[in-house]
């Protein structure tokens, strides 16, 4: 069970990482940034003259063009992922998919091809991190972080049936969410 949190984990941080932090880029989706809660607090600001109503909208509208972004390079992100394991595979992404809900681990699909598969896994996740130090968007101490032990996990995932889990949207379902009840 730890493992599967800490795989998860890892999957979630690269895709974190990418985007820049997970908090900017689900700003809309979670707790206090929820519109309808956010739009009551900037609504009130403006009752009280704090804000006009011209800067309620470009807020709403910056948050709005934000989680657009965020999705654009979530996606790029996931594409880029999925890539890298159907060049390895050598096969399509639609095969990839099939084999995955049909309960096959990833080094099951590999075959002799699995420590290649582990090898370009760790190499993109590692390269992520590091394009992410040069931009600026974790610390070194984060990226040392990141790194440590990033092969162990890496096979584990690729060991494990039922895929990636749901970092990435590819519909692998793997572990349980949070307060989503129980997956199938």
């Amino acid at each position: 069970m730890k493992k599967r949190k800490l795989i998860a984990g890892s999957i979630a941080t690269v895709v974190a990482i990418t985007l820049g932090t997970a908090t900017t880029s689900n700003a809309d989706d979670r707790g206090f940034g929820k519109i309808g809660e956010l739009s009551t607090v900037l609504n009130s600001l403006k009752d009280k003259g704090t804000l006009t109503q011209s800067q309620v909208d470009a807020i709403e509208s910056a948050l709005k063009d934000s989680k657009s972004s965020a999705r654009a390079e979530m996606i790029a992100a996931k594409d880029a992922y999925v890539k890298v394991l159907t060049d390895v595979l050598g096969i399509s992404e639609s095969d990839l998919m099939a084999k995955v809900k049909a309960g096959e681990s990833l080094a099951s699909i590999a075959g002799t091809k699995k420590d290649s598969l582990i090898k370009a896994i760790v190499d993109f996740q590692t390269k992520t991190i590091d394009d992410a130090l040069a931009a600026g968007k974790i610390t070194g101490d984060q990226a040392t972080k990141l790194k440590t032990k990033l092969l162990e996990r890496t096979t584990s995932m690729v060991e494990r049936a039922k895929g990636l889990g749901k970092g990435f949207g590819l519909e692998f379902r793997g572990g349980k969410g949070h307060g989503k009840g129980p997956r199938s």
